[in-house]
Protein backbone atom coordinates (compact mmCIF):
# COMPACT_ATOMS: atom_id res chain seq x y z
CA UNK A 1 0.00 0.00 0.00
CA UNK A 2 1.11 3.52 -1.05
CA UNK A 3 1.95 6.15 1.80
CA UNK A 4 -0.49 8.47 -0.01
CA UNK A 5 -3.76 5.64 0.41
CA UNK A 6 -2.92 6.19 4.18
CA UNK A 7 -3.12 9.24 3.99
CA UNK A 8 -5.69 11.47 6.25
CA UNK A 9 -7.09 7.45 7.74
CA UNK A 10 -7.62 6.49 10.65
CA UNK A 11 -4.35 3.24 11.52
CA UNK A 12 -4.86 1.04 13.99
CA UNK A 13 -1.61 -1.45 14.18
CA UNK A 14 -2.30 -4.31 15.66
CA UNK A 15 0.60 -5.83 17.47
CA UNK A 16 3.73 -4.15 18.86
CA UNK A 17 6.64 -5.93 18.17
CA UNK A 18 9.38 -5.75 15.95
CA UNK A 19 7.15 -4.78 12.69
CA UNK A 20 4.14 -2.85 14.81
CA UNK A 21 6.82 -0.63 16.17
CA UNK A 22 8.74 -0.02 12.92
CA UNK A 23 5.83 0.43 11.01
CA UNK A 24 4.33 3.37 13.56
CA UNK A 25 7.56 5.15 13.50
CA UNK A 26 7.83 4.85 9.75
CA UNK A 27 3.76 6.32 9.39
CA UNK A 28 4.02 8.89 12.24
CA UNK A 29 8.07 10.11 10.22
CA UNK A 30 5.62 10.19 6.74
CA UNK A 31 2.52 10.79 7.33
CA UNK A 32 0.80 14.85 8.21
CA UNK A 33 -0.56 14.59 11.22
CA UNK A 34 -1.31 11.09 11.61
CA UNK A 35 -4.15 9.64 13.72
CA UNK A 36 -2.54 6.19 14.49
CA UNK A 37 -3.31 3.52 18.13
CA UNK A 38 -1.47 0.45 18.38
CA UNK A 39 -2.93 -2.58 19.98
CA UNK A 40 -1.28 -6.36 21.00
CA UNK A 41 -3.51 -9.08 22.77
CA UNK A 42 -1.12 -8.36 25.78
CA UNK A 43 -3.83 -5.80 26.04
CA UNK A 44 -6.32 -8.43 27.47
CA UNK A 45 -8.77 -10.46 25.47
CA UNK A 46 -10.67 -7.32 24.14
CA UNK A 47 -8.12 -5.85 22.55
CA UNK A 48 -9.67 -6.09 19.18
CA UNK A 49 -13.16 -4.58 20.29
CA UNK A 50 -12.79 -0.97 18.64
CA UNK A 51 -11.26 -2.24 15.33
CA UNK A 52 -14.26 -0.61 13.76
CA UNK A 53 -13.53 2.67 14.59
CA UNK A 54 -10.78 2.96 12.71
CA UNK A 55 -10.30 3.12 8.67
CA UNK A 56 -7.59 0.39 8.41
CA UNK A 57 -5.64 -1.82 10.05
CA UNK A 58 -1.89 -2.74 9.66
CA UNK A 59 -1.79 -6.40 10.93
CA UNK A 60 1.76 -8.39 12.70
CA UNK A 61 2.40 -11.10 11.14
CA UNK A 62 1.52 -13.46 13.56
CA UNK A 63 -2.52 -12.06 13.90
CA UNK A 64 -4.69 -14.79 11.71
CA UNK A 65 -6.16 -12.77 9.40
CA UNK A 66 -9.70 -14.12 10.25
CA UNK A 67 -9.50 -11.26 13.44
CA UNK A 68 -9.48 -8.36 11.67
CA UNK A 69 -13.02 -7.22 10.43
CA UNK A 70 -11.83 -3.85 8.34
CA UNK A 71 -9.46 -3.41 5.59
CA UNK A 72 -6.10 -3.83 6.36
CA UNK A 73 -2.24 -4.15 4.81
CA UNK A 74 0.69 -5.28 6.04
CA UNK A 75 4.51 -4.07 7.37
CA UNK A 76 5.91 -6.28 4.07
CA UNK A 77 3.12 -4.73 1.51
CA UNK A 78 4.14 -0.69 3.01
CA UNK A 79 7.83 -1.62 2.61
CA UNK A 80 7.35 -2.97 -0.86
CA UNK A 81 4.81 -0.51 -2.39
CA UNK A 82 7.75 2.08 -0.91
CA UNK A 83 10.89 0.92 -1.09
CA UNK A 84 13.61 1.91 -3.85
CA UNK A 85 15.72 0.15 -5.28
CA UNK A 86 15.43 -4.16 -6.28
CA UNK A 87 14.37 -6.86 -3.56
CA UNK A 88 15.69 -10.50 -3.09
CA UNK A 89 12.87 -12.52 -1.59
CA UNK A 90 14.01 -15.81 0.41
CA UNK A 91 11.11 -18.38 1.73
CA UNK A 92 11.22 -21.54 2.26
CA UNK A 93 10.02 -24.08 5.86
CA UNK A 94 13.95 -23.88 6.90
CA UNK A 95 16.74 -22.21 5.50
CA UNK A 96 15.57 -18.81 5.40
CA UNK A 97 17.52 -17.14 7.60
CA UNK A 98 21.12 -19.10 6.29
CA UNK A 99 20.09 -18.02 2.69
CA UNK A 100 19.56 -14.84 3.35
CA UNK A 101 22.28 -14.06 5.21
CA UNK A 102 24.88 -15.99 2.53
CA UNK A 103 23.41 -13.54 -0.20
CA UNK A 104 23.48 -10.66 2.32
CA UNK A 105 26.98 -11.69 2.43
CA UNK A 106 27.66 -11.94 -0.89
CA UNK A 107 26.41 -8.77 -2.12
CA UNK A 108 28.55 -6.70 0.52
CA UNK A 109 31.48 -8.72 -0.95
CA UNK A 110 31.05 -7.33 -3.88
CA UNK A 111 30.73 -3.94 -2.42
CA UNK A 112 26.76 -3.66 -3.74
CA UNK A 113 24.34 -1.24 -1.40
CA UNK A 114 22.41 -3.73 0.28
CA UNK A 115 20.31 -4.28 3.63
CA UNK A 116 19.22 -6.98 5.44
CA UNK A 117 15.57 -7.42 6.63
CA UNK A 118 12.40 -9.08 7.28
CA UNK A 119 11.57 -12.27 8.92
CA UNK A 120 15.07 -12.54 10.01
CA UNK A 121 14.77 -9.94 12.93
CA UNK A 122 14.50 -6.67 11.67
CA UNK A 123 11.43 -4.52 9.91
CA UNK A 124 12.99 -3.36 6.66
CA UNK A 125 10.75 -0.35 7.18
CA UNK A 126 13.69 0.69 9.98
CA UNK A 127 16.01 1.40 7.04
CA UNK A 128 13.69 2.05 3.96
CA UNK A 129 14.45 5.72 4.38
CA UNK A 130 18.43 4.80 3.32
CA UNK A 131 17.34 3.13 0.11
CA UNK A 132 18.12 4.51 -3.46
CA UNK A 133 17.59 3.19 -6.76
CA UNK A 134 20.78 1.06 -6.75
CA UNK A 135 20.34 -0.49 -3.45
CA UNK A 136 19.44 -4.58 -2.81
CA UNK A 137 16.97 -5.34 0.18
CA UNK A 138 17.59 -8.94 0.95
CA UNK A 139 14.17 -10.27 2.57
CA UNK A 140 13.69 -13.15 4.52
CA UNK A 141 9.85 -14.25 4.15
CA UNK A 142 7.84 -16.15 6.17
CA UNK A 143 4.15 -17.77 5.38
CA UNK A 144 3.05 -14.92 7.84
CA UNK A 145 4.24 -12.49 6.01
CA UNK A 146 3.50 -13.66 2.47
CA UNK A 147 0.12 -14.70 3.40
CA UNK A 148 -1.17 -11.39 3.01
CA UNK A 149 0.95 -10.29 0.36
CA UNK A 150 -0.69 -7.98 -2.58
CA UNK A 151 -0.06 -6.77 -6.18
CA UNK A 152 0.67 -3.16 -4.53
CA UNK A 153 4.64 -2.63 -4.82
CA UNK A 154 6.19 0.35 -6.08
CA UNK A 155 8.64 -1.47 -8.15
CA UNK A 156 7.33 -1.80 -12.15
CA UNK A 157 8.29 -5.84 -11.47
CA UNK A 158 5.48 -6.12 -9.41
CA UNK A 159 7.04 -8.70 -7.35
CA UNK A 160 10.46 -9.27 -5.85
CA UNK A 161 12.90 -9.25 -8.76
CA UNK A 162 14.81 -12.86 -7.12
CA UNK A 163 12.18 -14.84 -5.60
CA UNK A 164 14.47 -17.60 -3.37
CA UNK A 165 11.73 -20.92 -2.73
CA UNK A 166 13.98 -23.72 -0.31
CA UNK A 167 12.48 -26.31 0.88
CA UNK A 168 8.84 -26.60 1.86
CA UNK A 169 7.51 -29.17 4.29
CA UNK A 170 5.13 -28.95 7.22
CA UNK A 171 4.92 -26.30 9.44
CA UNK A 172 2.59 -23.36 10.82
CA UNK A 173 -0.50 -25.63 10.74
CA UNK A 174 -1.88 -23.75 13.98
CA UNK A 175 -1.80 -20.78 11.77
CA UNK A 176 -2.54 -22.20 8.34
CA UNK A 177 -5.65 -24.27 8.49
CA UNK A 178 -4.60 -26.87 5.82
CA UNK A 179 -1.12 -27.98 4.41
CA UNK A 180 -2.53 -26.57 1.00
CA UNK A 181 -2.81 -23.30 2.58
CA UNK A 182 0.59 -23.29 3.80
CA UNK A 183 2.46 -23.85 0.45
CA UNK A 184 0.05 -21.64 -1.53
CA UNK A 185 1.28 -18.99 0.89
CA UNK A 186 5.04 -19.86 0.42
CA UNK A 187 3.96 -19.45 -3.45
CA UNK A 188 2.85 -15.99 -3.36
CA UNK A 189 6.57 -15.01 -3.32
CA UNK A 190 5.98 -15.79 -6.88
CA UNK A 191 2.79 -14.89 -8.48
CA UNK A 192 3.60 -11.24 -9.00
CA UNK A 193 6.30 -11.32 -10.79
CA UNK A 194 7.15 -10.77 -14.15
CA UNK A 195 9.30 -12.05 -17.10
CA UNK A 196 11.98 -9.77 -16.45
CA UNK A 197 12.32 -11.27 -12.50
CA UNK A 198 13.85 -14.73 -11.95
CA UNK A 199 12.80 -17.60 -9.59
CA UNK A 200 15.50 -19.32 -7.88
CA UNK A 201 13.38 -23.11 -6.82
CA UNK A 202 14.65 -26.15 -4.96
CA UNK A 203 14.38 -29.25 -6.54
CA UNK A 204 14.71 -31.91 -4.23
CA UNK A 205 11.33 -31.45 -2.56
CA UNK A 206 7.98 -32.14 -4.57
CA UNK A 207 5.97 -28.90 -3.34
CA UNK A 208 9.13 -26.83 -4.20
CA UNK A 209 9.98 -28.44 -7.29
CA UNK A 210 6.04 -27.76 -8.33
CA UNK A 211 5.81 -23.98 -7.71
CA UNK A 212 7.56 -23.04 -10.98
CA UNK A 213 4.49 -22.82 -12.66
CA UNK A 214 3.71 -19.81 -10.41
CA UNK A 215 5.45 -17.43 -11.72
CA UNK A 216 6.04 -15.73 -14.98
CA UNK A 217 9.77 -15.32 -14.26
CA UNK A 218 12.50 -17.21 -15.98
CA UNK A 219 13.25 -20.50 -13.68
CA UNK A 220 16.41 -21.38 -12.40
CA UNK A 221 16.94 -24.95 -9.86
CA UNK A 222 18.66 -25.50 -7.39
CA UNK A 223 19.60 -29.67 -6.05
CA UNK A 224 22.36 -31.09 -3.78
CA UNK A 225 20.52 -34.73 -5.45
CA UNK A 226 21.14 -33.88 -9.59
CA UNK A 227 22.37 -31.68 -12.02
CA UNK A 228 19.92 -29.16 -13.46
CA UNK A 229 19.83 -27.08 -16.68
CA UNK A 230 19.73 -23.70 -15.42
CA UNK A 231 20.64 -23.21 -12.06
CA UNK A 232 23.12 -24.63 -9.41
CA UNK A 233 24.27 -28.20 -7.85
CA UNK A 234 26.38 -30.50 -6.34
CA UNK A 235 28.22 -32.86 -7.40
CA UNK A 236 31.36 -34.91 -7.38
CA UNK A 237 31.78 -32.96 -3.78
CA UNK A 238 32.04 -29.82 -6.07
CA UNK A 239 29.45 -26.78 -6.62
CA UNK A 240 28.37 -25.80 -9.70
CA UNK A 241 26.63 -23.16 -11.84
CA UNK A 242 24.50 -24.55 -14.47
CA UNK A 243 23.66 -22.50 -17.76
CA UNK A 244 21.82 -24.14 -20.66
CA UNK A 245 23.70 -27.34 -19.63
CA UNK A 246 27.33 -25.76 -19.40
CA UNK A 247 28.78 -26.03 -16.03
CA UNK A 248 31.17 -24.11 -14.41
CA UNK A 249 33.02 -25.30 -10.86
CA UNK A 250 32.29 -22.27 -7.92
CA UNK A 251 33.88 -24.34 -5.02
CA UNK A 252 34.99 -27.62 -3.37
CA UNK A 253 32.43 -28.65 -0.87
CA UNK A 254 34.88 -29.84 1.94
CA UNK A 255 36.25 -25.89 0.98
CA UNK A 256 32.79 -24.60 2.25
CA UNK A 257 32.51 -23.46 6.40
CA UNK A 258 28.86 -24.17 7.02
CA UNK A 259 28.00 -27.36 8.68
CA UNK A 260 25.89 -29.93 7.32
CA UNK A 261 24.67 -32.00 3.95
CA UNK A 262 21.35 -30.30 4.15
CA UNK A 263 23.07 -26.74 3.80
CA UNK A 264 24.39 -27.07 0.35
CA UNK A 265 20.73 -26.64 -0.55
CA UNK A 266 20.64 -23.34 0.81
CA UNK A 267 24.25 -22.65 -0.51
CA UNK A 268 23.36 -23.47 -3.77
CA UNK A 269 20.29 -20.79 -3.49
CA UNK A 270 22.77 -18.26 -2.83
CA UNK A 271 24.98 -18.87 -4.81
CA UNK A 272 23.16 -18.68 -8.38
CA UNK A 273 20.83 -15.56 -6.35
CA UNK A 274 24.41 -13.68 -5.95
CA UNK A 275 25.18 -14.68 -9.81
CA UNK A 276 21.80 -13.35 -10.72
CA UNK A 277 22.77 -9.87 -9.51
CA UNK A 278 26.82 -10.15 -10.61
CA UNK A 279 28.82 -10.79 -7.84
CA UNK A 280 31.91 -12.56 -8.59
CA UNK A 281 33.14 -16.23 -8.43
CA UNK A 282 35.89 -15.13 -6.41
CA UNK A 283 33.06 -13.09 -3.91
CA UNK A 284 30.89 -15.82 -3.77
CA UNK A 285 33.82 -18.32 -3.06
CA UNK A 286 35.22 -16.61 -0.33
CA UNK A 287 31.92 -15.78 1.72
CA UNK A 288 31.42 -19.62 1.72
CA UNK A 289 34.65 -20.17 3.05
CA UNK A 290 34.35 -18.22 5.80
CA UNK A 291 30.60 -18.25 6.70
CA UNK A 292 30.19 -20.52 9.68
CA UNK A 293 26.17 -20.26 10.05
CA UNK A 294 23.79 -18.47 12.37
CA UNK A 295 23.22 -18.17 16.16
CA UNK A 296 21.21 -20.97 17.14
CA UNK A 297 21.42 -23.19 14.42
CA UNK A 298 24.05 -25.58 14.80
CA UNK A 299 25.75 -23.49 17.21
CA UNK A 300 28.87 -25.20 18.65
CA UNK A 301 28.40 -23.93 22.54
CA UNK A 302 31.46 -25.59 23.68
CA UNK A 303 33.22 -28.50 25.41
CA UNK A 304 32.80 -29.37 29.32
CA UNK A 305 34.16 -32.44 30.26
CA UNK A 306 34.61 -34.03 27.34
CA UNK A 307 31.23 -33.19 26.43
CA UNK A 308 30.60 -31.37 23.45
CA UNK A 309 27.60 -29.10 23.56
CA UNK A 310 25.78 -27.41 20.01
CA UNK A 311 22.70 -25.54 20.08
CA UNK A 312 20.06 -25.78 17.25
CA UNK A 313 17.28 -24.26 18.54
CA UNK A 314 16.03 -22.63 15.57
CA UNK A 315 15.31 -26.27 14.45
CA UNK A 316 11.21 -26.17 15.10
CA UNK A 317 10.28 -28.80 12.83
CA UNK A 318 10.98 -32.51 13.08
CA UNK A 319 12.58 -32.53 9.31
CA UNK A 320 15.60 -29.71 11.22
CA UNK A 321 16.40 -32.05 13.83
CA UNK A 322 16.86 -34.97 12.16
CA UNK A 323 19.04 -33.03 9.54
CA UNK A 324 21.10 -31.80 12.84
CA UNK A 325 21.19 -35.60 13.71
CA UNK A 326 22.50 -36.38 10.43
CA UNK A 327 24.83 -33.76 10.75
CA UNK A 328 26.26 -34.55 14.22
CA UNK A 329 26.21 -38.27 14.41
CA UNK A 330 28.15 -38.28 17.22
CA UNK A 331 25.16 -37.26 18.89
CA UNK A 332 24.06 -39.17 22.13
CA UNK A 333 21.63 -37.02 23.80
CA UNK A 334 18.60 -35.08 22.72
CA UNK A 335 16.86 -31.91 24.16
CA UNK A 336 13.65 -31.76 22.25
CA UNK A 337 9.98 -30.69 22.93
CA UNK A 338 7.79 -27.85 23.17
CA UNK A 339 5.00 -26.21 22.05
CA UNK A 340 2.70 -28.04 19.64
CA UNK A 341 1.33 -26.81 16.55
CA UNK A 342 -0.03 -29.88 15.44
CA UNK A 343 3.13 -31.21 13.84
CA UNK A 344 3.43 -34.67 12.77
CA UNK A 345 6.64 -36.40 14.64
CA UNK A 346 6.51 -40.06 13.05
CA UNK A 347 9.28 -39.19 10.55
CA UNK A 348 11.96 -37.89 14.10
CA UNK A 349 10.80 -41.29 15.50
CA UNK A 350 11.81 -43.61 13.09
CA UNK A 351 14.89 -41.56 12.72
CA UNK A 352 14.94 -42.12 17.03
CA UNK A 353 14.67 -45.71 16.47
CA UNK A 354 17.93 -46.40 14.92
CA UNK A 355 19.45 -46.28 18.09
CA UNK A 356 21.94 -43.18 18.11
CA UNK A 357 20.22 -41.51 21.18
CA UNK A 358 21.09 -42.98 24.18
CA UNK A 359 19.03 -39.72 26.55
CA UNK A 360 16.38 -38.09 25.35
CA UNK A 361 15.12 -35.04 27.76
CA UNK A 362 11.82 -33.72 26.51
CA UNK A 363 9.79 -30.08 26.81
CA UNK A 364 6.18 -30.76 27.41
CA UNK A 365 3.99 -30.82 25.75
CA UNK A 366 5.24 -32.12 22.40
CA UNK A 367 7.99 -33.83 24.44
CA UNK A 368 4.78 -36.25 25.57
CA UNK A 369 3.76 -37.28 22.26
CA UNK A 370 7.60 -37.56 21.04
CA UNK A 371 7.54 -40.38 23.73
CA UNK A 372 4.07 -42.03 22.66
CA UNK A 373 4.99 -42.41 19.37
CA UNK A 374 8.23 -43.86 20.80
CA UNK A 375 6.87 -46.26 22.61
CA UNK A 376 4.17 -47.74 19.85
CA UNK A 377 7.38 -48.75 17.56
CA UNK A 378 10.29 -48.99 19.80
CA UNK A 379 10.79 -52.00 22.05
CA UNK A 380 10.68 -51.24 26.13
CA UNK A 381 14.90 -52.39 26.42
CA UNK A 382 15.96 -50.52 23.03
CA UNK A 383 14.23 -46.96 24.13
CA UNK A 384 16.38 -44.48 25.26
CA UNK A 385 16.45 -43.17 28.65
CA UNK A 386 13.88 -40.32 29.11
CA UNK A 387 13.82 -37.50 31.65
CA UNK A 388 11.43 -35.01 31.70
CA UNK A 389 12.16 -31.19 32.36
CA UNK A 390 10.33 -28.32 32.77
CA UNK A 391 13.25 -25.89 32.78
CA UNK A 392 16.17 -25.54 30.81
CA UNK A 393 18.20 -25.47 34.51
CA UNK A 394 17.16 -29.11 34.49
CA UNK A 395 18.01 -30.35 30.81
CA UNK A 396 21.69 -29.15 31.10
CA UNK A 397 22.26 -30.24 34.53
CA UNK A 398 20.66 -33.95 33.38
CA UNK A 399 22.84 -33.67 30.14
CA UNK A 400 25.78 -33.01 31.68
CA UNK A 401 25.74 -36.24 33.73
CA UNK A 402 24.39 -38.41 31.49
CA UNK A 403 26.26 -37.71 27.88
CA UNK A 404 29.64 -39.51 27.52
CA UNK A 405 32.87 -38.01 27.08
CA UNK A 406 33.61 -37.37 23.50
CA UNK A 407 30.17 -37.34 22.55
CA UNK A 408 27.28 -34.57 22.01
CA UNK A 409 24.66 -33.28 23.79
CA UNK A 410 22.03 -31.26 21.16
CA UNK A 411 19.53 -28.90 21.97
CA UNK A 412 17.51 -29.83 18.82
CA UNK A 413 13.92 -29.48 19.79
CA UNK A 414 11.71 -29.94 16.66
CA UNK A 415 9.10 -27.72 18.47
CA UNK A 416 8.42 -23.96 18.57
CA UNK A 417 9.55 -22.14 21.95
CA UNK A 418 6.56 -20.47 22.98
CA UNK A 419 4.84 -21.01 26.55
CA UNK A 420 8.35 -22.07 28.34
CA UNK A 421 10.31 -19.67 26.36
CA UNK A 422 9.58 -16.36 25.01
CA UNK A 423 11.48 -17.43 21.11
CA UNK A 424 14.11 -19.69 19.69
CA UNK A 425 16.45 -16.67 20.33
CA UNK A 426 15.46 -17.03 24.74
CA UNK A 427 15.58 -20.71 24.49
CA UNK A 428 19.09 -20.69 22.51
CA UNK A 429 20.32 -18.64 25.00
CA UNK A 430 19.30 -20.00 28.18
CA UNK A 431 20.77 -23.11 26.88
CA UNK A 432 24.23 -21.96 26.59
CA UNK A 433 24.31 -19.74 29.70
CA UNK A 434 23.35 -23.14 31.45
CA UNK A 435 26.25 -24.96 29.56
CA UNK A 436 28.52 -22.03 30.26
CA UNK A 437 27.58 -23.10 34.28
CA UNK A 438 29.20 -26.06 33.73
CA UNK A 439 32.67 -26.61 35.67
CA UNK A 440 35.44 -28.70 34.41
CA UNK A 441 36.12 -31.26 36.75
Amino acid sequence: MKLGELKNKKILIVGKGIEGNATLKYLKKHLPNPVIDTVDRKDGENYLDRQKDYDIAVKSPGVKPELIAIPYTTATNIFLSNAKGKVIGVTGTKGKSTTSRLIYEMLEAQGLDVYLGGNIGQSPLDFINKLNDHSWTVLEMSSYQLNDLKKSFASPAGGPHIAVILMITQEHLDYHKTLEDYVNAKRNILRFQTPQDFAIINKDYPASHESGIHTLGKVFQVSREREVVNGCFVGKDCVWISSDGKKEKIIDTKKIKLLGRHNLENVCAAVIAASLVGVSKTNISKVLEDFGGLPHRLEFVGEKNGILFYNDSLATVPQATIKALETLPATETLIAGGYDRGLDYSSLVKYLNKGQIKTLILFPPTGIRIWEEICKITPDGSRPEKFDVTTMKQAVRIAAAETSPGKICLLSPASASFGIFKDYKDRGGQFKREVSKISNS
